[in-house]
């Protein structure tokens, strides 16, 4: 099959709705080529009905960021679904959670256990999966790239969820810093507000849309998720061979504009 990433194996976190930018990403990567592994948690019966949706059957593991014993058991579990290939040339990390006293406005009062999960969740979990996947992609390389949401500025209600995102951020210099030797690129994209799941938890999301309607030069569709995965698609292909620890923003330009 041709396309950008034709002959590559990726996995796929977080394809819980057909709205996600997770769920696009996969289909984008199985229309370019790739072979695809999602990973999902807690719901996996919905996973698997989200999944019917792809252009082609996505096998599908369990995957809980914050056990130990199933990120030591992933490298494994993923060559058992791929017939014994030892090979991954792409994550994609489209992993995030705070509580809900984490998000809302009262940032002032949020306590340290829902904050920990938030930091635990959305932003330790991307080094957890990059370390979990590393047996399979230390001989050939690969391309790590993670959904972010711009934290250089404080947003209304986003809170604690906007720290952990300023912490994935770094997080992902990191990653780009220790596995750069390992020819394995770690990149961001950081997109506009989608009306994701995800997104229906947040309080006050509908300031974002307010936002993108008067301030994007390109214009803002919250209920398309493609030009995101798109450009998730692109990273993980190798049509950007030495670009590494950068945030590519898709937001139809807001992060480059003033009110």
């Amino acid at each position: 099959m041709s396309g950008i990433l034709a002959g590559k194996r990726v996995l796929v976190t977080g394809v819980l709705m057909e709205s996600s930018i997770a769920f696009h990403a996969a289909r984008l990567a199985q229309e370019q080529g790739a072979e695809v592994v999602l990973t999902g948690y807690g719901r996996l019966g919905l996973v698997e009905r989200v999944a019917r949706r792809l252009p082609r059957p996505a096998p599908l593991v369990e995957l809980d960021v914050r056990d130990t014993a199933q990120l030591d058991s992933l490298a494994d579990r993923i060559r058992k679904c791929a017939g014994g290939d030892t090979r991954l040339d792409g994550v994609v990390h489209s992993i995030a959670f705070a509580p809900q006293d984490a998000l809302g406005g009262d940032f002032m009062a949020t306590g340290w256990d829902s904050v920990a999960t938030a930091l635990e969740v959305s932003a330790y979990s991307l080094k957890a999966l990059a370390m979990a996947c590393l047996p399979l992609m230390k001989e050939r390389g690969g391309a790590i790239v993670g959904l972010d949401f711009d934290a250089r500025i404080a947003w209304p209600a986003y809170d604690w969820m906007g720290v952990a995102k300023a912490a994935l951020e770094a997080t992902s210099r990191y990653v780009a810093r220790d596995l750069g030797p390992r020819d394995i690129r770690c990149n961001l994209v950081a997109a506009g507000p989608v009306k994701t799941m995800a997104a229906r938890h947040i309080p006050g999301f509908d300031t974002f849309r307010e936002v993108w309607e008067t301030r994007a030069p390109l214009g803002w569709d919250l209920a398309d998720p493609e030009p995101a995965a798109r450009a998730v698609v692109a990273l993980l292909s190798d049509w950007f061979p030495r670009t590494t620890g950068e945030i590519v923003h898709v937001d139809g330009g807001v992060h480059a504009v003033g009110a």
